[in-house]
């Protein structure tokens, strides 16, 4: 029992070992610097250094006076009034996310992980209506219990910056497109439901999906007229994969061809607050209709979703919409709050959210996607941890 508890729980906290061991790195410092640099107040400016020395390992306390004065010093214009002299570009959730900077990074992002999708560890996740028409393959008796563990990994990427790499040829194309840049990702995301809570049945993993997706970027950074500053952020298209990789009768799996439309406001000095929107819609590749695990899956999970974002004081608040457009009306919601652990005291982690979740509909897992699931989850999720 307790082997097959350690080799269930690694999986789980991986992505916390990796990404969530270290307080401060370099590039993470160099930001926090360089924001706390824009701040005009000087009490606000000073507050934000003292918070970034706390957070700091004592190793990386030995950071120079020298280098925080630099940072911390105003400007003076010609004009006479204190002016900040940014190093780097402001740049908006979606702008950081998509590495979307006008210039490439000096010390390279390519082979880098970047967030994709939302990375959590829930250990509360209640579900009000579990699958027991699917049971669990380990034991026939065995049934589901409301209380489960949910976690995902989620992360991209980029494997090519600017893939036209001929200035004119890219000149021409922003000039009859808007396409500032092509960009290719490969991101992946692992989501499983884990039933920690069912020793009577050895505490098993109900169900793990697998997506990886090939997705071509095409950055727009493009104000949209009389939308008061909001821009078209980008366009991708690529392919997805997603599965559960079990046998049957509980193989589920898709392919789809993919399409996204991401449009944002910031809202805030240094764009540090936004909403945005995220209109994503698919296309299935047919499969032969002996070797489909799931000839329905459409009918459920519909052909696209929209997802809105807002930021604010520090506070992430997401809902997406999923409807299969027909008159059965099935479809899924799902709402989203989360806000760091900094924002409750500043000597908390800065990189861990608390986060709570809910869902409703159908398709929240490859073998629900035919049942419709209703599940509130609370837990925590890393912010933006790149």
């Amino acid at each position: 029992m307790k082997t097959k508890l350690l080799h269930a729980i690694l999986p789980a906290l991986s992505f916390f070992m990796i990404f969530g061991a270290f307080p401060c790195t370099a590039a993470e410092m160099d930001e926090h610097l360089t924001r706390c640099s824009r701040l005009e107040d000087d009490a606000e400016r000073l507050n934000c250094f003292d918070e970034l020395v706390n957070r700091l390992s004592p190793a990386n306390r030995e950071v120079t006076s020298s280098t925080i004065e630099k940072k911390a010093a105003p400007t003076v214009t010609t004009e006479g009034t204190n002016s900040v002299t940014p190093d780097r570009e402001a740049l908006s959730v979606m702008e950081r996310r998509w590495d979307m900077r006008l210039e490439p990074r000096r010390e390279g992002s390519f082979f880098v992980l970047w967030p994709y999708r939302p990375s959590y560890f829930l250990p509360v996740a209640y579900n009000s209506s579990p699958n027991k028409d699917a049971a669990l393959d380990f034991d026939p008796r065995a049934k589901a219990m409301h209380n489960e563990v949910k976690f995902q990994l989620s992360f991209k990427v980029k494997l090519w910056r600017d893939i036209i790499r001929s200035n004119a040829v890219k000149e021409v194309i922003e000039k009859n497109t808007g396409i500032r840049g092509i960009d290719l990702w490969v991101a992946y995301t692992q989501q499983s439901f884990w039933q920690l809570y069912n020793s009577e049945f050895s505490a098993p993993f109900r169900e793990t999906n697998y997506e990886p997706e090939l997705l071509l970027n095409l950055r727009m950074q493009r104000e949209i007229p009389y939308l008061m500053g909001t821009k078209l952020q980008f366009i991708n298209f690529g392919f997805n994969h997603q599965s559960n990789g079990r046998s049957e009768p509980l193989s589920r799996s898709w392919n789809r061809i993919v399409a996204n439309v991401a449009i944002e406001r910031p809202f805030s000095p240094g764009k540090a607050d936004s909403w945005g929107l995220l209109a994503k819609t698919w296309v299935r590749i047919p499969e032969d209709d002996a070797g489909d695990d799931n000839p329905d899956i459409t009918d459920y999970m519909g052909y696209g979703e929209l997802w809105g974002t807002l930021y604010l004081k520090k506070q992430r608040f997401a809902a997406m919409l999923r409807n299969n457009l027909r008159s059965d009306n099935r479809g899924a919601v799902q709402l989203e709050w989360s806000v760091p652990l900094s924002a409750i005291h500043r000597r908390l982690a800065n990189k861990i959210s608390l986060y709570v979740q809910y869902f409703n509909g159908y398709g929240e897992s490859l073998l629900d996607y035919n049942k419709s699931t209703n599940r509130i989850s609370a837990g925590v999720m890393l912010a933006d941890w790149n």
